[in-house]
């Protein structure tokens, strides 16, 4: 019997998205439990919704503080490789989402660390020489769902989407359940979305 050939997925994520940090937690669930591989890549809220005057001031400092993260996550994959995003995305979502850490140079150089990169890569955090890289690499994301949704998206079997919303992230048989929805939407011709209103407030458990 041969072994079954991965599916290949690609996932855009801002690091300081909590929604996108639950569905990245649940791909690494669904990667213990089905034969896929997961490929990172970078998109941007800061992006998404730069000039945008309908926010409030809380979301403006949001996006102005969004910057930093997704600069040193694209200055990584430009020194080192792709195959570092994971283990960096994982280091920094920790820092933010578990451990509530602020999106400052210490936290930076913590997550850094634990990826096993070097801590100068913080620099990139305060400079304007990555942003044509978010950019394109966001773009490259974005253009596949369209300007109208955020992060997360992913793309597999030709089918790219937004999502999944879920709250908490989905273990084990739970995750396989829902990566099977996935694909069997993604083998649905026409397939556009499934929405409703979010009831619930991010759970990182």
């Amino acid at each position: 019997m041969t072994e079954q050939e991965p599916t290949v997925v690609d996932f855009w994520f801002d690091p300081v998205c909590p929604w996108a940090w639950i569905a990245s937690r649940w791909m690494h669930e669904v990667e213990k439990v089905r034969p896929v591989t997961t490929n990172w890549h970078v998109m941007s809220l800061s992006v998404l919704n730069e000039g945008r005057d309908d926010v409030s001031e809380r979301y403006r400092e949001f996006i102005r503080t969004g910057w930093g993260p997704v600069r040193i996550c694209i200055a990584a994959e430009q020194e080192y490789g792709p195959q570092v995003l994971d283990r960096l995305y994982t280091a920094l979502g920790t820092k933010f989402h578990l451990e509530k850490a602020p999106r400052e140079r210490a936290t930076y150089e913590a997550a850094l660390a634990e990826a096993g990169l070097p801590a100068d890569l913080a620099d990139a955090a305060d400079s304007a020489e990555y942003d044509e890289a978010v950019r394109a690499s966001h773009k490259e994301g974005i253009e596949r769902v369209g300007y109208d949704v955020g992060t997360p998206v992913i793309s597999v079997n030709g089918l790219s989407v937004f999502g999944p919303v879920v709250s908490p992230i989905p273990r084990g048989e739970a995750a396989a359940r829902l990566w099977d929805g996935v694909l069997l939407l993604a083998g649905t011709d026409g397939f556009f979305e499934l929405k409703r209103s979010r009831t619930r407030d991010p759970i990182f458990d």
